[in-house]
């Protein structure tokens, strides 16, 4: 099965890192956020990926090139102009890198890759958001709905702590959890290619023409996924998710 990695918006909420590089190569530890997904994907067995390409494109085509010329060790005979690659430790995926325009929207992007996608069932994520779904279930409960398309349905992480009263005492501070402020769509989206009937051009929109339209016509299915989840919208976000890959406390950290 195919994943889109939507990888092309400006960023604006996360200005401090994005002025200089797209979203999705803002880094979690040593790697890009966009590394973090397709290794998540990849642990279930999928490894075919078309990124949706858009702001500061080239820096992830570079970042893709870059990974593969230089992986492992190397010999560099300068006097032969020769370069022999030893042991390159490369993953097994294959990454498209589809240009999808500066100004599309969401929609539009998906919309774009249209050719590449109308073979079967396919899966779309947004490449700033890492979580601990089980791809395999989510694509069992989407073909078990038979519906055009089935979205994961998370709750936020709370954006503070709490306290715990005993009367007029504190009797503890609680951790930030996964509250209950009610199902937002957290992305891991699985998709069948009907979903481009509802997409119309460069300006359409994933959220609004695609998922809620067939929300109104009962096409939209929702996960509901009770785990971790977190979207890495700002310097605080990230700054989160770097402490927890830092201490070996990543719950999206999946694979082995």
């Amino acid at each position: 099965m195919k994943a889109v990695i939507l990888a092309g918006g400006y960023g604006t909420r996360l200005a401090e890192e994005t002025e200089v590089r797209p979203k999705p190569m803002v880094q979690i530890g040593p790697h890009p956020i966009l590394w973090h997904i397709l290794k998540h994907y990849s642990h279930f067995g999928v490894d075919e990926f078309y990124v949706a390409l858009g702001y500061l494109g080239d820096e992830i085509k570079r970042y893709f090139l870059d990974r593969q010329t230089l992986a492992g060790s190397m010999t560099v005979d300068m006097s032969q102009g020769t370069v022999e690659r030893r042991d390159p430790d490369c993953e097994k995926w294959k990454v498209h890198l589809i240009e999808t325009g500066l100004e599309s929207m969401t929609g539009g992007r998906v919309l774009r890759l249209r050719k590449y996608l109308e073979g079967g069932t396919f899966l779309v994520t947004y490449g700033d958001g890492v979580a601990d779904v089980d791809i395999d279930k989510l694509v069992a409960f989407h073909r078990r709905a038979g519906l055009v398309a089935t979205v994961t349905a998370v709750r936020p992480p709370a954006r503070f702590g709490g306290l715990v009263l005993d009367g007029p005492r504190v009797a503890r501070f609680s951790e930030k959890p996964q509250t209950g402020e009610g199902w937002i769509n957290g992305g891991f989206l699985v998709c069948e290619p009907a979903i481009f009937d509802y997409l119309k051009g460069d300006g359409a929109v994933l959220e609004t023409d695609g998922l809620e339209r067939l929300a109104e016509q009962g096409k939209l299915a929702a996960y509901q996924h009770e785990g971790f989840w977190m979207c890495m919208d700002t310097l605080r976000d990230k700054r989160q998710l770097e402490g927890m890959w830092k201490t070996g406390k990543a719950p999206w950290k999946v694979w082995t």
